[in-house]
């Protein structure tokens, strides 16, 4: 019984180490709604720590893109990220795995989840030319 309590115990602190994490991905309030969106359809594959480390790249033969990777990031024009949300990653050369989001978002969610995507890789991809 002590050994199950202990279990529980530390299974609650890791998943309150991932909720802060996560949480700490919405600190700016005009990012809120859009890393719901985020952790609701992208999480999956890129993880809730957007490090690319979802619960589905069990088998993936490509790996999702790490979004807090600044470096690699910070090396992607904006509208290819654009393009790659909206038509999926096909539309720029890379894994047909990412599925475009343009039946589910908006365009402005689309624009939206760009910036949020600079906000996360810390890159100062925001607002850049589209």
């Amino acid at each position: 019984m002590i050994r199950i309590s202990l279990a529980l115990g530390a299974i609650a602190a890791v998943a309150v180490v991932f909720a802060a994490q996560a949480a700490s991905a919405e600190d700016d309030p005009k990012f809120k709604d859009t890393a719901r969106l985020y952790d609701t359809y992208c999480a999956q594959c890129h993880g809730l720590n957007r490090n690319g480390k979802g619960v589905n790249t069990v088998g993936l033969s490509v790996q999702p893109r790490d979004h807090s990777d600044a470096a690699a990031m910070a090396s992607l024009p904006r509208d290819q990220m654009v393009r790659a949300i909206r038509d999926g990653g096909a539309s720029v050369n890379k894994s047909a795995l990412m599925p475009p989001w343009s039946s589910v978002f908006t365009d402005a969610q689309i624009e939206q989840m760009a910036d949020y995507l600079g906000h996360v890789c810390k890159c100062g991809k925001t607002n850049q030319e589209k």
